[in-house]
């Protein structure tokens, strides 16, 4: 099982094929269990101007498993980490990337992304082919 942070989904949708999305697509296409956090899914599809990419990326997505990314756990843990980073002098600047990074952590699923929001994270496994 593995997870990408929004920022490699819109690179896929956006046919930027950069390392990353190469890794996405080899994934889908090698049937490693994909799956979604709900504020994932949200935060990539909220981007889409036009209907007709919204729609197609909609259903794109729409047979991978979702997970709720919240939970007192998570937050707790999301907390944890923005405060252990801060005292390394790193500000984490999105609250979605905390949340994602904390789901991570406590699940153990690997996260595949290009942000530096969560390098250096303790637990924090990345996805690697």
């Amino acid at each position: 099982m593995m997870t990408a942070d929004s920022g490699i989904w819109i690179d896929h949708f956006r046919g930027q094929l950069t390392p990353a999305v190469r890794q996405l697509r080899g994934a889908l296409q090698r049937d490693h269990e994909v799956v979604l956090l709900d504020l994932v899914l949200m935060e990539v599809l909220r981007g889409f101007a036009r209907d007709a990419e919204w729609k197609a990326a909609r259903n794109a997505l729409s047979g991978l498993p979702v997970f709720p990314a919240g939970g007192k756990a998570v937050a707790l843990r999301a907390a944890d980490i923005y405060r252990g980073q801060r005292r390394r002098g790193v500000t984490i600047r999105s609250s979605i990337d905390l949340m994602v990074a904390a789901w991570c952590v406590e699940t153990g699923c690997p996260l595949l992304h290009g942000d530096r929001d969560f390098d250096g994270i303790e637990g924090l496994r990345a996805w690697m082919q």
